[in-house]
């Protein structure tokens, strides 16, 4: 099994000089329910410096002014507009609900309608209140062959019924085929693992530094930017950017007390063309 470092250095490659953004992704990310405004902004912020071609948020219409003074490469309009969500998922290669959405009445519609429109060839990333909805929503059935799953450890619990002092690598797997075939995990704790009912890799950096609100929703961000662009092997992609979001932290974390999420996402355009250059050049050659 190859490590994530050397995942990460085979995912990000060098792009073609005819690529245009129509051909980097469409990307929709769906969250940002009052008061957590700030999750979905941190996700859109982490997607487009993943590299994403196009990227749009779905978000409370109150929440839009202060995403686009943050994020003006982003399109954003109301979450609660239906007939525009639907053309709007309709028309994405990558969706992510999760991010800020909450749990209230309007969020769980949203949580509905994205799982009735999204389709069998759309990458679909499910984080954060979508994976509390989705816990507690077992009628709603993960028939889709493209999914991403991103829990905590508790998030984890309430999904898988394992208790965190029995997720181990076999449990989990086990537990993971309860799921539609092909689904991937990111089980985020103090050692992050990705995994599908037969894979799994460790990814081996990041530490406690890490450790405050909005990490997980930049790392939401940072799969959906990569899942647009890296196609060849949807493992293997979010393997790298799940490797790539605790890298970049470790890289802060020798001059910083404490990494922030937006730190990481200023961060990652540069280490993506140290990742592509420097790694083709020498595999051996020290990142940092």
């Amino acid at each position: 099994m190859l490590s994530a470092e050397t995942i990460a250095k085979k995912v990000i490659t060098p792009r073609p000089r005819d690529i245009h953004k129509g051909s980097l992704g469409r990307v929709l990310l769906i969250g940002g329910h009052y008061p957590y405004g700030g999750a979905i902004i941190m996700a859109a912020i982490a997607c487009v410096n993943s590299g994403a071609g196009l990227v749009s948020v779905a978000t409370d219409k109150e929440n839009i002014t202060a995403l686009h003074a943050h994020l003006p490469e982003a399109m954003a309009f109301d979450m609660s507009h239906q007939e525009h969500l639907v053309t709007a998922i309709r028309q994405s290669d990558v969706v992510l609900i999760g991010s800020g959405l909450g749990e209230d009445t309007l969020s769980k519609a949203i949580f509905k309608l994205v799982f009735e429109t999204i389709a069998d060839h759309q990458t679909f990333i499910i984080d954060g209140s979508a994976l509390n909805l989705l816990a507690r929503n077992k009628k709603i059935a993960l028939k889709k062959h493209k999914i991403i799953l991103t829990p905590h450890q508790k998030e984890w619990e309430r999904l898988s019924g394992l208790k965190i002092d029995k997720q181990t690598t076999r449990n989990t797997q086990v537990a993971l085929a309860s799921f539609q075939n092909g689904t991937i995990l990111v089980a985020k704790s103090q050692a992050t693992k990705v995994y599908t009912t037969d894979r799994v890799c460790s990814i081996g950096v990041g530490g406690p530094y890490q450790a405050t609100g909005g990490m997980g929703d930049t790392l939401a961000g940072m799969i959906a930017g990569f899942c647009a662009q890296f196609r060849d092997n949807l493992f293997e992609t979010v393997v790298a950017s799940t490797y790539l979001h605790s890298y970049i932290a470790d890289m802060l974390s020798e001059d910083v007390y404490v990494v922030l999420p937006t730190q990481i996402s200023r961060q990652i355009p540069k280490v993506m063309k140290r990742f592509e250059s420097l790694s083709a050049k020498n595999p051996s050659f020290p990142l940092f």
